[in-house]
């Protein structure tokens, strides 16, 4: 079997950029290439063209290019072009792209095309009672439209996705997965009353509304620090440092317990995940996060919010809490029992663990996608 996917993103040195996207497609890419399937990824948007291996995977970076006009149009045929070149040489099979900003739309390919939802623009902006632009809107809906298959990474995404479009197909879900093997604990020292966020720091990850939960667990617990993790962004309603904005929320107290990395590489954030004592991420809009998966997998307790996807991925009250990142007081209260009790800590870290290996393990889902693609391909072959 031969596989493409189109992204905006994959975590390699070479490439601008790695968020959660990213993440998933590198995880199933490699676990397919070990399966024996010729995987192949192009990103765009890239500062230059360029093709290398990594890991087996194929990759291509499409350069960004512009134009005296209709740029959003004549950039995605450019990268339908180039698809369609290599598609032919290389005789793939079936293409993948993710449902954010409609990239496909106006993209015509011979072969299959499976609209992935990671959550699209527009489901986000429903998440956080955003108005959404209406070209934005348009692109996404006619890129769900044109596509093949449409599979969702959980029941939730797909379900808010179907009413926003009004899509009519079926919608199956196949959750993330994350590799167990590298995500998993290496007994370095822990940081004892460290609290750990790590993702952008944006509003709609909940980082505002940490600052105001941080406040309270340093009254309840004077030995906890929070240690963020993330590359800083304009606020989208007030134009102004999302990192400077939670500064100014904070107690002078709680300043004081505060320290943020901007951003380190990709291979080395599970070092700090294994150094937290827990680990925090209250966020507002997700699909199926890789975040919470690679905490999980690597024996930390979490407290994390309590919306719609979360049911899917966590177990209240077992592998860590949900919370309504609203309710400061009470998510302090959750982080603070784990600080506190390292019995309850451990356990739920352990069950975690166990939880991801057994539901979310990047070699049972592997599987989930190999039958997917086959059904779509028509190929009754086995791998």
């Amino acid at each position: 079997m031969k596989i493409a996917y189109i992204t905006p993103e994959y975590p390699h040195p070479k490439i601008k950029q790695a968020a959660g996207i990213g993440t998933s497609i590198k995880n199933l890419c490699t676990a397919l290439v070990l399966k024996n399937v010729q995987v192949s990824v192009f990103v765009y948007h890239q500062n230059t063209n360029n093709v290398f291996m990594d890991e087996g995977v194929e990759i291509h970076l499409i350069k960004s290019k512009r134009y005296k006009f209709a740029t959003w149009y004549f950039y995605r045929k450019h990268i339908q072009n180039y698809v369609n070149t290599i598609v032919s040489q290389k005789r793939i099979q079936l293409l993948e792209a993710p449902d954010w900003t409609g990239i496909t739309a106006f993209m015509n390919f011979k072969i299959p095309l499976i609209i992935r939802l990671h959550g699209s623009d527009a489901y986000f902006c429903k998440l956080e009672g955003r108005k959404q632009k209406f070209k934005n809107y348009l692109f996404e809906w006619y890129a769900l439209k044109k596509a093949t298959k449409i599979v969702s990474v959980s029941n939730y995404t797909a379900k808010i996705t179907k009413a926003l479009f009004r899509v009519q197909a079926g919608i199956d879900t196949v959750y993330n997965g994350v590799n167990v093997n590298k995500f998993k604990p290496a007994n370095l020292i822990e940081n004892t009353s460290q609290i750990l966020y790590f993702g952008t720091i944006i509003r709609k990850k909940g980082v505002l509304e940490l600052a105001h939960i941080f406040n309270h667990v340093v009254r309840y617990n004077e030995n906890a620090n929070l240690l963020l993790i993330g590359k800083d962004v304009k606020d989208v309603f007030e134009n102004k440092s999302t990192l400077q904005m939670f500064k100014k929320l904070l107690t002078e107290k709680a300043r004081c317990k505060f320290v943020h990395i901007n951003e380190v590489p990709y291979k080395e954030i599970k070092n700090y995940i294994e150094r937290a004592q827990v680990v925090v991420l209250p966020s507002f809009a997700e699909a199926f996060p890789m975040t919470w998966l690679e905490t999980l997998a690597m024996e930390k307790a979490l407290v994390a919010s309590n919306i719609g996807w979360a049911k899917e991925l966590m177990a209240h009250g077992k592998t860590g809490y949900l919370e309504s990142p609203y309710n400061h007081k009470m998510f302090a209260n959750k982080i603070v029992e784990l600080l506190n009790n390292k019995e309850k800590n451990k356990r739920f870290g352990k069950n975690g663990r166990m939880h991801v290996v057994s539901n979310f393990s990047a070699t049972l889902m592997l599987q989930n996608n190999i039958n997917l693609y086959k059904a779509v391909i028509g190929e009754n072959n086995q791998i």
